[in-house]
């Protein structure tokens, strides 16, 4: 049995947050019914075609879920909502500042209806605040939360390669509804979930922020190098091809200079004498480095860090994660179903060997509105007339 089997989630969820917290729910068992707008549905269904026709984020953030179209602009799909209350435990909604609450469907409006439902919003900056009504995509936050100041390059800075924003908003929504279902149990009673963008990379920026604390000068832009710590980063090798290794303490610093550079006067260098020291001078450690690893292969390289136990790894293309051996041994792959046909996807890390997360199919969108609203009462005649009115 799944954890959250029983569990049901309405979501009135767009673009990555949102849906990637509910899939997570989802992958433990928990039904959720997405609600999408009638005619294109949720928007990142447009955003590309990269994966047997069917869009990247999409596919991602969205298996096992039901579909149901709503035009929340016309009282009979408020009405529709609703009923699907009625018979929720969450309500998740990442909607723009204040929608849910001008539609009905803020917790305050809600709670003394559904006093057992839980209730998620996630934006930009909060439900307050002089920031409140600001648009927030996942770049923006990047920006505002300080990412961009500390991330790239001396001369330019550099956004994460991923959602990364909207990844730890999702994952803090998906954790706090975790611990509202439980205190549920406890209490008997819903409660309200406030989930800020902002906030929640804020606090993946701790280190930064507190690196730079009372005023003092925040880590460097060091590129793929960490700001703080030499040698630990990318160095290219003789054969082209680039290696990522890392050193954590002085007894690494010793042997890598004893057994990989095979420069044990290194050790003593007063340049090089800590890591205080080894960041300070790092262009000139680089360049000892770059000069060792110019005559060798990336297997020998590889080779010699391994046998002396320190940190390294390839800097690997997606084509490479794809096929990553490490991945297939632990059979970490499956497939979904799609419109489009299967799909290869991941299953969810750390899931228990007790229970099988679930991986059902990538819905269409509104592909189960009849079905749904047949079960919540809704008779042949009325979808029809809904149809006829464009709620779904």
């Amino acid at each position: 049995m799944r954890p959250l089997e029983g569990i049901t989630v309405v979501a009135l969820e767009h673009v990555i947050a949102g849906p990637f917290c509910t899939r997570q729910l989802a992958d433990l068992g928990a039904r959720v019914i997405k609600i999408e707008r009638p005619g294109g549905g949720d928007p990142t269904r447009a955003y590309d075609d990269r994966v047997n026709g069917l869009a990247s984020h999409f596919v991602w953030t969205n298996r096992s879920k039901e579909s149901i179209t709503l035009d929340l602009k016309q009282p009979q799909g408020l009405e529709v909502v609703h009923k699907l209350l009625q018979g929720a435990d969450v309500l998740l909604q990442n909607l723009a500042p204040g929608a849910s609450e001008r539609m009905g469907f803020s917790y305050e409006q809600l709670k003394d209806r559904y006093p057992r439902l839980i209730v998620c919003d996630i934006s930009g900056y909060g439900s307050d605040g002089p920031y409140r009504d600001k648009k927030a995509y996942d770049l923006l936050i990047q920006a505002e939360s300080g990412l961009l100041s500390v991330s790239g390059s001396e001369d330019a800075p550099a956004k994460a390669g991923c959602s990364i924003v909207d990844i730890s908003a999702g994952m803090y929504a998906f954790s706090n509804i975790l611990a509202a279902i439980i205190r549920r149990q406890k209490t008997g009673t819903g409660c309200r979930i406030d989930i800020s963008m902002l906030e929640t990379m804020a606090e993946w920026m701790s280190f930064p922020l507190y690196y730079a604390y009372d005023g003092a000068e925040p880590p460097a832009r060091a590129g793929a190098a960490h700001a703080t710590i030499y040698p630990y980063g990318p160095f290219t090798i003789g054969d082209g091809n680039t290696v990522m290794l890392g050193l954590q303490n002085e007894r690494e610093w010793a042997i890598f200079c004893d057994q990989v550079l095979q420069q044990p006067e290194l050790k003593t260098d007063s340049r090089f004498s800590s890591n205080t020291k080894r960041s300070e001078f790092r262009h000139e450690l680089r360049v000892i480095i770059i000069e060792v690893f110019s005559q060798m292969t990336l297997a020998s390289v590889t080779e010699r860090l391994d046998a002396a136990k320190i940190g390294n790894a390839s800097m690997n293309s997606m084509q490479q994660v794809w096929n990553h051996a490490q991945l297939a041994a632990r059979n970490r792959w499956t497939l979904v179903d799609s419109s489009n046909g299967p799909v290869k996807a991941m299953l969810p890390p750390g899931v228990p060997k007790e229970f099988s997360p679930r991986m059902d199919p990538i819905p269409e969108a509104g592909e189960h509105s009849e079905k749904i609203l047949s079960e919540f009462g809704y008779s042949n005649s009325e979808i029809d007339e809904l149809k006829s009115f464009g709620v779904i």
